[in-house]
């Protein structure tokens, strides 16, 4: 059962990112829901792209979004299934500093409720790259509803306990403004 401490909650700088070679800004439906869900937590989207699925122009968006101080959380969505085309992974896992192995385990284990033995089939993965989270989850919107209802939510919530994400950003972007001076 997840416990709320009643500390002011913390809101964090997050960039959503579709990996897509169908989806248009005008049809991204779960870009879409990740970012108002984002909003609708406290968070704020500071970033936002749709790349085709190729590991070039994700590793370009990402690397860009990991260099900047401004960004502490990156969802992607898309490209994590086992079609030929789908590189995200492959993309993301050559940048990554530390994986978060739990994430995707528990993804799938949520997952499998919702739909069965397919889930196998789903390569979400998680992990921090330069002090920043980066969350890969599957294109569909319900999919990214499960991760951002299951486990995303509480994890970016600063006042979740025992543990959360969310301190660890903000105690990282305090640690980057005394650098700066500010």
């Amino acid at each position: 059962m997840s416990e709320l401490k009643d500390d002011k909650k913390v809101s964090l700088a997050c960039a959503v990112l579709t990996v897509s070679d169908t989806r248009t800004a005008g049809n991204d439906t779960s870009g879409n829901w990740l970012a108002e869900n984002l909003a609708r937590d406290g968070h704020d989207c500071v970033r936002r792209d749709l790349v085709k699925d190729n590991v070039y122009l994700i590793r370009r968006v990402l690397s860009d979004w990991i260099a900047d101080p401004e960004v502490q959380v990156i969802l992607i969505t898309g490209g994590t299934g086992f079609s030929h085309r789908d590189c995200t992974p492959q993309a993301v896992t050559a940048l990554l500093d530390k994986e978060i192995p739990g994430f995707g385990e528990l993804f799938r284990h949520i997952s499998h409720q919702e739909i069965g033995s397919s889930t196998i089939q789903s390569r979400a993965l998680a992990g921090v790259a330069n002090d920043t989270l980066i969350f890969c989850l599957p294109g569909s919107t319900s999919a990214c509803e499960t991760a951002w209802k299951h486990i995303l939510r509480e994890q970016l919530d600063s006042r979740h306990k025992p543990c959360n994400f969310a301190s660890h950003l903000s105690k990282v972007k305090e640690a980057l403004m005394k650098d700066r001076g500010h």
